[in-house]
């Protein structure tokens, strides 16, 4: 029998995501990293581990804001599946979340001073997308998680050529957000138009230009 949840079970649960999404270490991650300690890096100079940190700060303040889309989204679900299947995706997520805040911290950097913003910005758009309905909700996972897979991408190719590590989480990270975005749409998600898109990509811009020293 499935427990049902009261409002304040549910304003408890979303208090503890916000916590474990925003303070440094609280993040707890369900898969071992990628990172092993058989993936090890060749020798990098000041400039390379500075560039290192910063795309990984970028890529943990990515993940910071899927937890709070996911989040979001599922609080204003009108379906319980695709409420359910959010919160499942947000779960996931939380791996992707710990591993670039370990990662971070073997670079000696700090994850972004900026995230709560950021946070706050991303929940408020998954709340809405979740408010209009669930087809354009899981169209914006979907559009989302096709962005980000990009910006992984691009980011393979950006790090140093010794940065071995950071390489391999952002490896398996791109490959569980295809995996997401194809959730989405096989759930019943709409692919967004030209222009929305262009739109999610100059915000996104502006986020990764912001986060890369701060």
């Amino acid at each position: 029998m499935n427990r049902q949840y009261s409002r304040a079970d549910h304003l408890v649960r979303q208090g503890d995501a916000v916590l474990r999404t925003l303070l440094p270490g609280a993040a707890q991650a369900s898969r071992p990293s990628p990172a092993t300690p058989e993936v090890r890096d060749d020798a990098l100079d000041e400039a390379e581990r500075r560039h290192a940190e910063g795309l990984m700060r970028i890529n943990h303040t990515g993940e910071v804001c899927a937890q709070a889309l996911y989040q979001g989204q599922g609080l204003t679900a009108k379906l319980p599946e695709i409420r359910e299947q959010m919160e499942a995706a947000a779960q996931e997520e939380i791996d992707h979340l710990a591993w670039c805040e370990a990662r971070l911290t073997e670079l000696d950097g700090h994850t972004s001073r900026l995230n709560p913003l950021f946070y706050a910005a991303s929940f408020g758009m998954g709340a809405l997308a979740g408010a209009v309905g669930d087809r354009v909700s899981l169209g914006f996972v979907a559009a989302t998680e096709e962005q980000v897979g990009r910006h992984l991408d691009a980011h393979m190719d950006e790090l140093p050529s010794g940065d071995h590590r950071s390489r391999a989480v952002l490896r398996q990270m791109a490959i569980d957000e295809a995996h997401h975005a194809e959730q989405a749409l096989a759930a019943g998600g709409a692919r967004f138009p030209a222009p929305v898109q262009a739109g999610m990509r100059l915000m996104s811009k502006v986020m990764t230009k912001s986060v890369y020293r701060l």
